[in-house]
């Protein structure tokens, strides 16, 4: 089955297709890029089956995906490297163009800072460093004992 086609599934019949969001997010273009990498095909002795759940492939996931991905601008070619590179954590930029860095905020300019949480420093991402948390021991551990048996 080709993605554009109706599917024969009878879960898909009774189901439906899963709903496009009104507005596109970020939380949308990543979970719609997990659901195309998961959610890929593998060859069986019957036809291509989902990976993840058995269904006839493309499964409801796989083509939400698609039509999310598809939506928020990136074309065929590039939906099938991100399943072809296979990291369903690959960060898309939100908005997205195909040319370089978004215009919709200049470089350098950092995002706004979630409500509710606070700023980070300027010049830090507000975590502790690599050797900050390496330097971290649990509490009651002194490292001049014996270690326990």
């Amino acid at each position: 089955m080709r993605v554009g086609e109706q599917s024969t599934d009878p879960i898909d019949q009774v189901l439906g297709e899963v709903p496009m969001p009104a507005p596109l997010t970020p939380e949308d273009v990543r979970l719609a890029v997990r659901a195309v990498v998961v959610h890929t095909a593998e060859e069986w002795p019957t036809g291509p089956l989902c990976r993840n759940d058995g269904a006839s492939y493309p499964c409801r996931l796989h083509r939400w995906g698609r039509r999310v991905l598809e939506a928020h601008g990136l074309n065929e070619r590039q939906i099938e490297a991100l399943i072809r590179h296979g990291n369903p954590f690959v960060h898309v930029p939100f908005p997205f163009t195909a040319t370089g860095p978004s215009s919709a905020r200049p470089a350098g300019v950092r995002p706004a800072t979630p409500a509710g949480y606070p700023a980070p420093p300027p010049g830090r991402a507000g975590l502790p460093s690599r050797h900050q948390a390496a330097r971290a021991t649990p509490t009651g551990y002194d490292p001049r004992l014996p270690a326990a048996r």
